[in-house]
């Protein structure tokens, strides 16, 4: 147990390094500070998920202690409890069915799932610092924001330069309504990078347990498609319970996005253009954002109707040689 202790103590000193590398205001510090929680996935796939829970502690304790005690809960809130989860979950197996799979692993669709629920999760946690109903949460939120932007909303006036012909209150009325689903979406989009990196990180040095799944073929459970829809019909009630449900749709809807991408990954096998396809997908996604969408529908017509059973039955057995 020693050696998973001293391994928890390095992963968590470098993950508040990633965390408070943020202070320094470069461009770079952004990016490592959403790799934060990386060294705690890596501690949790290579060595234990015990690893992972002592890396998330130290971390969270170390930044605490120096930005104070709202920043520890803060960041096991937000960082270490959902990677030291994601990392648990991963190494997951119970026996097979069957004598050609003995070991049956946790499924990669749940894990994306799963990484939706804890984006979702960490937002709803942040949400009552800035109100405890809608419309105090929103005044809240716009406040945030008006100093964030250096903004004067009520004259209209910007000690910060800002493109001629923006109307600052309205630009912080816009910001308050997407502000909440777009932090889910992002949380979730780190939270499954990270978990890849520590996957492909631990799987190179030989530590990874768990045999690399085939991603292509994840699924998910039906009854997400049921919070889904639930979560969409809240979303547009006017309260607390609307912003909430928003923020649930928005980390699902990314969600179907990943399952999207494992759609178009499987059904583009055999075609010479392949990596064409793949590659301008990807590049549209980052370069564009909106393009997830169409990614998303995929996702859920697969989830509603099996596209990937339908090409295979239409591509027909593979030849034999």
């Amino acid at each position: 147990m020693m050696h998973i202790g001293l391994i928890g103590i390095s992963a968590g000193a470098a993950a508040a390094l990633l965390f408070a590398s943020v202070t320094s205001g470069s461009w770079l510090s952004v990016i490592l500070f959403y790799l934060a929680p990386l060294p705690i996935m890596i501690a949790g796939l290579g060595w234990s998920h015990w690893a992972a829970l002592v890396a998330g502690v130290v971390a969270a304790a170390a930044i605490g202690t120096i930005f104070g005690a709202a920043f520890f809960f803060a960041f096991l809130a937000g960082a270490g409890i959902p990677a030291w989860w994601l990392g648990y979950l991963t190494l997951l197996v119970r026996p097979g069915a069957s004598p050609e799979a003995p070991l049956e692993w946790y499924p990669p669709g749940r894990l994306v799932v799963w990484a939706a629920v804890s984006a979702a999760l960490i937002v709803m946690f942040a949400i009552p610092n800035f109100g405890l109903d809608a419309e105090s949460f929103r005044a809240g939120l716009a406040n945030a924001m008006s100093r964030l932007l250096e903004v004067e909303t009520g004259t209209g006036a910007a000690v910060a330069p800002l493109p001629a012909g923006t109307n600052a209150k309205r630009l912080i009325d816009f910001l308050v309504v997407v502000i909440p689903p777009t932090a889910a979406v992002l949380a979730t989009v780190t939270s499954l990078v990270n978990l890849w990196l520590a996957a492909r990180i631990v799987s190179f040095s030989g530590r990874l347990k768990r045999p690399w799944p085939q991603l292509s073929a994840m699924t998910f459970p039906p009854m997400v498609s049921a919070a889904l829809a639930a979560a969409v019909a809240l979303s547009f009630i006017d309260s607390l319970v609307g912003i909430i449900a928003g923020v649930i749709a928005a980390s699902l809807m990314m969600a179907y996005g990943v399952l999207g991408f494992a759609v178009l990954h499987d059904v583009t096998r055999g075609i010479g253009s392949r990596p064409f396809l793949l590659g301008g997908t990807y590049a549209a996604v980052i370069m564009f954002g909106w393009p997830v969408l169409v990614l998303c529908l995929v996702g859920l017509i697969e989830s509603a109707a099996g596209l990937r059973a339908r090409m295979a039955r239409r591509r027909g057995p593979p030849a034999t040689t």
